[in-house]
């Protein structure tokens, strides 16, 4: 019997501290992503990406204990072993993480949303093929324009 597939769970992120660890590229999407829904980003890395919106920035590398009081965590370094740490500290202390370079590693798939007129869509793969889940997150998005 192979793995299941991963259970979609829409939360209420209002309010709700979430610590994404890195500033790059990743960070950058993520962030704007978890903005979108209301949730106040802790961003801990050293530098930003220039285009970062407005977070609370933490401007060092990643340190144990930095994911206290979190409800999810993101670990989105360029640094498998930083985000390696961020991974277990998440989940000793029962905190939900998305790794960005290793999805056997995540307790939750990080979606690609779709967001429309009352409507929230979340598509997520296995993490063997983020382009065909681009596509169709990307499909969903004009379906959900089409149908205002």
């Amino acid at each position: 019997m192979g793995q299941y597939p991963r259970f979609p769970l829409f939360i209420d992120l209002t309010g709700q501290k979430v610590v994404l660890v890195g500033g790059g590229n990743i960070a950058l999407r993520r962030t704007r992503t978890l903005l979108q829904f209301g949730a106040q980003v802790v961003v801990i890395a050293p530098t930003l990406h220039p285009d970062m919106p407005p977070v609370i920035h933490v401007g060092r590398p990643y340190l144990p204990g930095d994911l206290e009081g979190a409800t999810l965590a993101v670990a989105a370094t360029d640094c498998r072993e930083t985000n390696k740490q961020v991974a277990q500290e998440a989940k000793d202390r029962g905190i939900p993480v998305s790794v960005a370079d290793d999805p056997r590693a995540c307790t939750y798939f990080f979606p690609a949303v779709c967001v429309g007129e009352g409507l929230v869509a979340g598509v997520v793969g296995d993490g063997s093929d983020h382009a065909r889940t681009a596509r169709v997150a990307q499909q969903i998005r004009e379906l959900m324009e089409d149908s205002i």
